[in-house]
């Protein structure tokens, strides 16, 4: 044989050789849809990236299920914020024949793309959908692992008048299924318990997620006299509504939701922000035994991507190994099969030990009370 034969042949057999660990790797496809295009792009890109890092860390150690070895591979897609374009996204997720999805980032978007994810028979995870109604629809493929506007609002209400010792209180919300539904919950604790603390709602106003100008809303808000406003909505609103609340001189306590929660806020509203004027809340948290887990993640979070978590990154992490923990479980990746076993998952997460109730929402989901000091987010409160 020759020397160029026996080169030939060694090539040949490593290309086997390739080829059949190439094979014996299976692949998982998941998705992840967020916005991370448009105003919230920060928010939508740190839940993109606790997914990856999920991604990552399960791949480095290997992944196998029922025998097999799998990568696993994430297919993220951006949805803007736009309920059309969410559902455009999750039926190409499905058309790609992905085994899960993460996500999607929003309440607007999660809701419409749930449909279609159930109808494909599809799990899907959203690590920050708060909405009551996604839960509500009855379909067995949507979970979610942290909590709904129902027990965010009456957490804000009661943080309000019991500890804040608001009696005046104004709303504004950007009528999105986020915003709205954020503040209706929460007007409805102020009314059903008001009447024991002396507060009461003295104005509602509206906006939306893409405004710029609220002079008119906080003009005729100034003019009921609260002595607090609280805002369902985003950052990328709330941020230039405190620069304008400063310019009317309205130096109210400002209150909302994980939406404007985010270390973002700081940035947004500039010199206009306060120390301790403004109180919000994330639909997670973790118990004082298991902060050394999220701080460990804050820290590697920071040494992989260079940046803070903005807000839920962990969550977008602990969703995308409780899925694959399910799998793990069940032998297989094939969602008919590993479906049953993720509705009754127990995984222990970085944001705490993670299990659905009947309808798919997290099981004594706590809710973390925040403010900013020196431009700083300051942790206030864990509560339930």
């Amino acid at each position: 044989m020759s020397l160029i034969t026996k080169k030939l042949v060694r090539a040949l057999a490593l290309g086997c050789a390739a080829m059949a660990t190439a094979q014996a790797e299976d692949i998982i496809k998941i998705g992840h849809v967020a916005a991370t295009s448009g105003g919230i792009a920060h928010l939508g890109k740190d839940n993109e990236n606790g997914a990856r890092m999920a991604v990552d860390e399960l791949n480095a150690k290997g992944v196998v299920i029922g025998g097999k070895k799998y990568r696993i591979v994430l297919q993220a897609e951006d949805d803007a914020a736009d309920p059309k374009q969410g559902t455009t996204v999750a039926q190409k997720l499905v058309d790609a024949k992905v085994q899960g999805v993460i996500g999607h980032e929003t309440s607007g978007t999660t809701i419409p793309a749930s449909r279609i994810y159930h109808d494909a028979g599809i799990p899907q995870i959203s690590p920050s959908a708060s909405a009551i109604q996604y839960t509500r629809q009855r379909y067995n493929t949507t979970f979610r692992n942290v909590a709904n506007d129902e027990q965010l609002g009456a957490a804000l209400a009661r943080y309000a008048m019991q500890t804040m010792k608001a009696q005046r209180i104004a709303v504004i919300d950007d009528r999105t299924a986020y915003g709205k539904g954020l503040a209706d919950e929460f007007i409805k604790n102020v009314k059903r318990q008001g009447a024991a603390t002396g507060s009461s709602i003295v104005n509602t106003q509206y906006t939306t997620d893409k405004a710029t100008d609220f002079n008119a809303i906080l003009t005729a808000v100034k003019a009921s006299k609260p002595d607090m406003i609280f805002f369902g909505g985003m950052d990328a609103v709330s941020g230039p509504m405190l620069r304008q609340m400063k310019q009317l001189g309205m130096p109210l306590r400002f209150m909302g939701g994980d939406g404007m929660c985010s270390d973002g806020v700081p940035r947004l509203a500039g010199e206009a922000l306060a120390d301790d004027q403004v109180i919000c809340a994330e639909a997670g948290g973790v118990e004082p035994s298991q902060e050394k887990g999220m701080a460990d993640f804050r820290v590697a979070y920071r040494k992989k991507f260079g940046i803070e978590v903005q807000t839920y990154a962990p969550y977008a992490y602990d969703a995308l190994m409780t899925m694959v923990e399910a799998m793990q479980k069940a032998g297989s990746p094939d969602p008919a099969k590993y479906l049953p076993v993720l509705a009754k998952a127990t995984h222990k997460g970085v944001t705490g030990n993670i299990t659905f109730d009947a309808r798919g929402d997290v099981q004594d989901g706590v809710l973390t009370i925040f403010t900013f000091r020196n431009g700083k987010r300051v942790k206030l409160a864990v509560v339930k």
